[in-house]
């Protein structure tokens, strides 16, 4: 064997030794990372927001239609679309002869009554004094007791009577139950209306916020406090920005019909409340959408 060969058959081995080496560095590079723990699972980090639509609504018992209690003929509306009124303002008023007629009738009586419980007062005063003289049969007091309460219970009805014709009366003038704006004007004068007819809706615009429908299936990721930016078709780049101030119980229909193709439309959706926490030119019913903010994480 000539010393070339020997050589050859050394350096054969280490070289294969160093291509094997540098295959197995390669490939742990090409992986950037050593292999995960046994038993370790992947942490998937939630998306920074949540999309959702929604619209505005007034607060409870800040946006309120009142109506008429009684049937009738609308004598007047005092305010028109857009008037700022207040608590107890005058709004419509019905016609009311008729009641007024009946309750001046209601009120004759109440003195007709009154005269004649004075009468029978005195007559059962008369019969007793008689009585005491042993000069009158006990029959006679008897029945002029009898003629006083009578008297009294006529009293008694006139006086409910004229009570509840005041409380018709009152019905036919409809007043504003809260400080706000008219936002419709659903009567005219001359118009009859049946008891119950809606005549007029008022809001407080100052104390509206957003009704967002979130899928249900997002319900759980949805937290109070949770930051929100608003934005409305009609107002390119605008946002302005809200906050989730309440998450109610139970899931409901959805009432909107999604915009983007790939949300589901028949899913159920918590109706979570967000506040504004700016002013906007957002107006009452107009349709939003929403990105509600979360930091939170999820361990499938």
């Amino acid at each position: 064997m000539t010393r070339t060969s020997t050589i050859f058959r050394l350096v054969l081995p280490l070289a294969g030794v160093g291509l094997l080496g540098a295959f197995v560095w390669q490939a742990r590079q090409a992986r950037g990372t050593p292999a995960r723990e046994a038993g370790s699972s992947p942490t998937v980090t939630a998306p920074a927001a949540y999309r959702a639509e929604g619209r505005v609504a007034a607060y409870p018992g800040a946006q309120v239609t009142v109506g008429t209690d009684i049937a009738g003929t609308v004598a007047r509306v005092s305010v028109h679309e857009k008037d700022a009124v207040r608590r107890g303002q005058l709004l419509v008023e019905l016609a009311s002869g008729e009641q007024r007629a009946a309750l001046a009738e209601a009120r004759a009586r109440i003195g007709e009554a009154e005269a004649n419980l004075r009468l029978a007062a005195a007559q059962v005063s008369r019969w007793q004094a008689l009585r005491a003289q042993d000069l009158a049969a006990q029959q006679s007091l008897d029945g002029a007791v009898r003629d006083h309460d009578a008297a009294k219970a006529q009293l008694d009805l006139a006086h409910a009577t004229a009570n509840r014709l005041e409380a018709v009366l009152a019905k036919t003038r409809i007043v504003s139950p809260i400080d706000g704006v008219v936002i419709t004007r659903s009567a005219e004068a001359g118009q009859p209306v049946e008891s119950g007819t809606p005549l007029v809706t008022v809001a407080n615009l100052e104390r509206t916020r957003i009704e967002a429908e979130v899928d249900e299936f997002d319900a759980a990721r949805i937290a109070l406090g949770a930051t929100v930016v608003v934005s409305a078709e009609g107002f390119d780049g605008q946002t302005w920005r809200g906050r989730v101030e309440e998450i109610p119980d139970a899931v409901v229909a959805r009432r909107l019909k999604p915009e983007d193709p790939g949300r589901p439309s028949d899913t159920r959706v918590l109706l979570v409340k967000v506040a504004f926490l700016e002013p906007t030119p957002l107006k009452l019913g107009q349709r939003v959408e929403l990105e509600i903010g979360t930091s939170r994480a999820r361990t499938p």
